[in-house]
């Protein structure tokens, strides 16, 4: 059974108003509630339900739902606190590949998106169940479910037949329906946030009467804030806290509170959240720490029965700036500053020092979530919140794990478009992946985390100083249109170090055209040098520099000007009058500027401009560079399309699904293939494989050779046996065989060496020359299917935080993207800088087959999607030559994998 919602007590979801309702199996104890269902119908419903007005119907769908499990039948309903709300199921009628649908809502319950959802999830399982085609008949006037249907983002054919309109779904998942589904989770998600972040009553439980407690820093946050909306306190034993009434239990408050914040001992928390519960309470912020397992398991089922979203526990709490709100329900120090960065941490520290350079920026913040252990909130919830609030234009997280990262990274992709989004690459070795994990409990791997953020276009930064820094000229400059950099500065040696930076960033120092050569010496005092960088002199005037720094922002072929300013004792300008030059003047707006000045104390602040708006001022020139080069990058990220997933053709998917199910059904554990296994494999994928041939013996083995390669050809000859994974480690392997003398004295060797456990060898064609490449597939435990490329030798093992790869001599790691990749994710592979001076050609050689290598890759990510079972394919070498792509070397793991499908819509 698939790991899906078929397989599980139960998922839960929201629905449009962010209620929380559970999606699971039906089961017999259901039949007198899904009865009751179609008897509580109107008969107006009722008939365009059965096409006829009959409780004998309700009965008979009623008995059909409940029914023993029997092939090609799914039933799924969708029920809240113990009572169904509606029906959705499909049945094959033997057919293989086909299935009708049929769904109910309960009567109070239409236009709140319940069928939708149970569509979703039947859609998913039927999917998973190698069903293509859903079907559905309806009355003509039955407008609900022909625009439920008609809303999914599924392609559906529509015929009239008679009074009745038969309905033809097809299930492909392309991105109309992800992003149909996404539109729709959207929705639900931001509604269900709105307790959370923008609650009318809040109530503080654990805010005792010791004034250093965490519960009465949370409540005086709340006060000091300017909380507009009804605050109270709940601690048993105090009926009063200064400025607030306090109340023994939260049912016995005087009103039901949208937000709880519980600052109580970890094992007093569940306890708790179900008072909350069952008083209607829909949101919880948990800032206790320690639950043990068994309370974390007891809090989230205890929000999941009850539909409360919960942030936490261990962590900081949550706030929003929002004038008519106020809210700061936290325990940080100091008042953050409203304005418009939205941020969402895993630690409270980092959040406090976020909140802290944010605020002393100016950027200020508009919404924080502190999301501690995340058993429930997630980066992704806070995304979508920006997304929507009208307030926030810059998105700032630092996240530690991901809960859905596919999800994630759809969800980054889009607000990436709309607003930079930045974060802290944290845990990028391995003792910072083992901090984290004792941290909160959870830590991602490098490699694929660093391909989501290239992937999504999220700007990952590698400290909490890189990231302000980059915020700092996000919210303030236009960015760069490109990598070009003009260098202007008032002392030479600040101009060396600035363009050293450059140079290191990947930024390029601009080439000055005459014109501009001409401006700068007439608009410079004698002895000023106008190469790029522009040394002005130290008695530079302030009108003198603005001369120049107009001339440069001007210039087509300049995208960016960095202006280092030293103070000096001979300038007739004072420090303050060249920093006016700077943020001052026409058209300071149409190239980012950024000023670097070695004697400033703070890392990065923000000067003042003219215009009313701010300069960025660095302490030292990598900073301003760094910030310029994530710049750029977000440029090229947002001139760059979408992408089309690559859909390689003649592929056998179902050929490929059986062959790793007869694996697994014969080896329980999983395993690495043998080697006609792995071709078949690669066969259903038309995947190139060099020549070759399977011999147990030694005259099989030289009948191979002569066969291969003829008389005088020189072969390969590799031994196998199961688990032999490095041949030449195990000097297993014998190269540049010639005639039958040697073929057969070299099986004597290798029978002789490895007694005992060979089961034959691989005999192939001495390949001819090329360059040795490497890819590679992994199914990652968090992430899913993921490709790697680089050169030859540097597979998977130099992924140290890959734990399920073989090891192997290091070398240039190999880059990855999440699979199903794009054609733009397969450019970046191809053209990644460790390979592509190979690829491309050099003197008196030309390109390797750049077509054939992208087929390879298109092939692999669609093997990687295929099949879950997949633990990981590692093809190495792979010869590219001109005109030629052929797999030297492949080895594939398997191991018994579950489906789960990231897209569909469930909490975590």
């Amino acid at each position: 059974m698939t790991d899906d919602v078929l397989s599980r007590p139960g998922v839960h979801a929201l629905l449009a108003d962010g209620t929380t309702v559970s999606i699971r199996p039906v089961l017999p104890g259901d039949r007198e509630q899904l009865e009751g269902l179609y008897l509580e119908m109107s008969p107006e419903n009722l008939r365009r339900r059965f096409f006829a007005v009959s409780t004998r119907s309700a009965a008979m769908a009623a008995d059909r739902a409940c029914a023993p499990a029997r092939p090609g039948h799914r039933a799924l309903l969708a029920e809240a606190r113990g009572r169904v709300l509606g029906l959705a199921e499909y049945d094959t009628g033997g057919a293989a590949d086909s299935a009708e649908i049929s769904v109910a809502v309960a009567e109070h319950l239409h236009h709140r998106g319940v069928g939708t959802l149970l569509i979703e999830h039947v859609v998913s399982a039927a999917r998973s169940d190698g069903i293509t085609t859903l079907t559905a008949d309806a009355l003509a006037d039955n407008h609900e479910i022909l625009r439920l249907l008609a809303g999914l983002g599924l392609h559906v054919d529509r015929r009239r037949e008679g009074p009745e309109v038969h309905c033809t779904i097809a299930l492909g998942q392309d991105d109309a329906y992800l992003s149909a589904v996404e539109t729709r989770g959207r929705i639900a998600d931001v509604a269900s946030l709105e307790p959370l972040l923008r609650p009318n009553a809040v109530a503080v439980v654990g805010a005792g009467s010791v004034p250093g407690s965490v519960g009465r820093a949370l409540l005086r946050q709340l006060q000091a804030g300017g909380f507009t909306g009804r605050l109270f306190a709940v601690n048993p034993g105090t009926t009063s806290l200064p400025g607030v009434l306090s109340y023994p239990s939260v049912d016995s408050l005087p009103t039901t509170p949208d937000l709880v914040v519980i600052a109580e001992p970890s094992d007093s928390v569940p306890t708790v959240a179900e008072q909350c519960g069952k008083a209607g309470v829909r949101a919880l912020v948990v800032v206790s720490t320690g639950l043990e397992d068994d309370e974390a398991r007891a809090l989230l089922t205890v929000c999941r029965t009850y539909g409360m979203r919960v942030v936490g526990p261990n962590c900081l709490g949550v706030l929003n700036t929002e004038p008519r709100l106020c809210l700061d329900a936290t325990f940080a120090p100091g008042r953050p500053r409203p304005g418009t960065a939205g941020v969402a941490v895993q630690s409270g520290g980092v959040g406090i020092a976020l909140l802290d350079g944010l605020s002393r920026l100016g950027i200020g913040v508009s919404t924080f979530a502190s999301l501690g252990d995340k058993y429930d909130v997630s980066g992704n919830d806070m995304l979508q919140w920006w997304e929507s609030d009208g307030r926030t234009d810059l998105a700032v997280l630092h996240l530690e794990s991901f809960g859905n990262p596919r999800a994630f990274s759809r969800t980054a992709r889009r607000v990436t478009r709309r607003m930079p989004v930045l974060t802290v690459d944290a845990g990028r070795t391995e003792e910072g992946r083992r901090a984290a994990a004792s941290h909160t409990a959870a830590a991602t791997r490098t490699i694929p985390r660093q391909a989501l953020f290239t992937q999504a276009g999220i700007t990952a930064t590698r400290s909490i100083g890189e990231l302000l820094e980059t915020a700092a000229l996000f919210h303030t400059q236009p960015l760069p249109v490109g990598t070009r950099v003009a260098v202007l500065t008032n002392a030479g040696g600040a101009g060396v170090l600035t363009a050293d930076a450059c140079a290191e960033a990947g930024l390029v120092l601009s080439r000055f055209g005459p014109e501009l050569t001409d401006g700068l010496h007439a608009a410079l005092p004698a002895g000023a040098t106008v190469d790029n960088p522009v040394v002005t002199t130290a008695g530079v005037t302030e009108e003198q520099l603005r001369a120049c720094v107009d001339r440069l922002v001007a210039d087509p072929m300049i995208d960016a000007l960095l202006v280092a300013l030293v103070p000096t004792a001979f300038a007739e300008a004072t420090g303050e009058d060249l920093l006016r030059a700077v943020t001052c003047g026409p058209g300071r707006r149409a190239r980012p500027v950024a000023v670097v000045r070695l004697e400033q104390a703070l890392p990065v602040t923000l000067l003042p401009a003219a215009d009313g708006g701010d300069v960025p001022s660095y302490a030292e020139p990598q900073a301003a560079v760094r910030a310029l080069a994530h710049g750029a990058r977000r440029t090229a990220w947002l001139h760059r399309s979408v992408g089309t997933e690559v859909d390689p053709d003649g592929v056998d998917t179902a050929r490929a699904q059986e062959i790793a199910a007869a694996y697994l059904a014969a080896h329980p554990d999983g395993g690495w293939l043998d080697p006609r296994t792995c071709a078949d494999l690669l066969a259903c994928y038309d995947i190139p494989q060099v020549p070759w041939a399977w011999a147990e013996t030694e005259d099989d083995a030289a009948l191979a050779a002569e066969r291969l390669c003829g008389v005088d050809g020189r072969v390969v000859m590799k031994a196998h046996w199961p688990g032999l994974l490095h041949k030449s480690k195990e000097q297993a392997v014998h190269l540049g065989l010639r005639g039958e003398a040697q073929v057969r004295a070299a099986f004597r060797d290798l029978e002789t060496r490895f007694a005992g456990v060979m089961t034959g060898v691989v005999v192939q064609p001495l390949a001819e020359r090329g360059v040795g490449l490497f890819a590679g597939g992994v199914q990652d435990d968090v992430f899913g299917p993921l490709v790697l490329f680089g050169l030859g030798g540097t597979a998977t093992e130099t992924l140290a935080d890959l734990p399920q790869s073989r090891l192997r001599s290091t070398g240039e790691t190999p880059i990855a993207r999440l699979a199903p990749l794009t054609d733009h994710d397969v450019h970046d592979l191809i053209t990644s800088p460790g390979c592509a001076p190979l690829l491309f050609g050099a003197p008196g050689r030309g390109p390797v087959d750049l077509e054939g290598l992208e087929h390879l890759l298109g092939r692999l990510s669609r093997l990687a999607v295929d099949l879950p079972q997949l633990a990981e394919a590692d093809f190495d070498p792979v010869r590219a030559a001109p005109g030629l792509i052929s797999v030297l070397d492949a080895r594939i793991r398997l191991l018994p994998g579950r489906t789960h499908d990231p897209y569909l819509r469930r909490l975590r």
